[in-house]
Parts: structure tokens; C-alpha cells; sequence
């Protein structure tokens, strides 16, 4: 029974993380290109400014996502992941309708259950962390 979990919790890692790296590819991509051009566009959450709300969007969608697919300090890069996507449902979209909202909550529901349940057994966290 303990492999069904393991084997859940590994597709989970690979689906979700792996879907999200494009998007966190093409803000890093956005990042870029407005850092040559003088001027970022992004949506300024905390009041930080754009260039850092868009560089904390990366981390939430690309580093943490490749940290997650990997397995590797899984509960903690689910964080970042988690919170990023409930910041695109609950305040960028927030006026929205749930149409509008759904993508972003479809991701941050399993970025939520990994940083519950971590990565399992086929991830580098069991790897550095299983008993000698």
C-alpha cells in the first residue's frame, strides 16, 4: 500500500512542477528582455515593484517547480509555489470570475498537498534523508 502513495506523490511532483516550469521559463524570458529594455510590466502585489514581484513570480513558477520535479527540498519549494499561485487566484484575479481564477488554483492545490506530504520515496530528499 505504502508504494501507491510514494508512486502518487511522484506523479504529483512531476505533473504539477512539470507543467509549471514553462510558465515560470516564460517569466524569466519577460524578466529579461524588460530588464534590457529600462522596463519591466508585471503586477506589483506587495508594493515592491515590478521588477521584484516578476523575480518572485520566477521562484514560484520556475526554480521551485524544478526543485519539486526533482524532489529535492520538496515541502520547502512548495511553498513559494503554493503562495505564488494563491496570489494569482486570490489577489490578481481576485475581481475576477472563477473561470478567470481556475488555472491558478489547479496548480496551487497540489503545490499545497506536496508541502503537506512532501515527495515521497522516489525523490532526493529520500535519497540524502533514508537511514544509513
Amino acid at each position: 500500500m505504502n508504494w501507491q502513495k510514494d508512486v502518487s506523490l511522484l506523479v504529483l511532483r512531476l505533473g504539477a512542477g512539470g507543467l509549471m516550469v514553462p510558465h515560470g521559463w516564460g517569466k524569466l524570458n519577460q524578466l529579461i528582455k524588460g530588464l534590457k529594455a529600462g522596463e519591466v510590466q508585471f503586477y506589483d502585489w506587495m508594493g515592491i515593484g515590478a521588477e521584484a514581484s516578476l523575480a518572485l513570480a520566477v521562484v514560484g513558477e520556475l526554480v521551485a517547480p524544478l526543485f519539486i520535479v526533482l524532489g529535492l527540498c520538496t515541502r520547502w519549494m512548495s511553498i513559494p509555489a503554493a503562495v505564488t499561485m494563491a496570489v494569482a487566484a486570490f489577489i490578481v484575479h481576485a475581481g475576477d470570475p472563477l473561470g478567470d481564477k481556475e488555472h491558478a488554483l489547479l496548480f496551487f492545490f497540489p503545490f499545497l498537498v506536496t508541502a503537506l506530504m512532501g515527495g515521497g520515496r522516489y525523490s532526493l530528499d529520500h535519497v540524502f534523508t533514508r537511514p544509513k
